[in-house]
């Protein structure tokens, strides 16, 4: 799993959308959405979920292409 190349791919996901908005619609801080998007840390399991739902991929799609 290559944590920079998923925080790329979420950053491409996110769009025009901003920090707060996104993190506000999947419940999360926009620090811990930071975070993803900058290849510093993986969310756990049930947060791959919700992210992928959200950007209407498959969790393999987004962190195990």
């Amino acid at each position: 799993m290559d944590s920079v190349k998923i925080g790329k791919l979420l950053t491409e996901l996110r769009g025009e959308k901003t920090l707060p908005e996104v993190a506000a619609i999947l419940g999360l801080s926009p620090a811990a959405i930071r975070q993803y998007e900058s290849g510093n840390r993986i969310p756990r399991d049930n947060i791959k979920e919700k992210i992928a739902k959200f950007y209407d991929k498959t969790v393999q799609e987004i962190f195990y292409s």
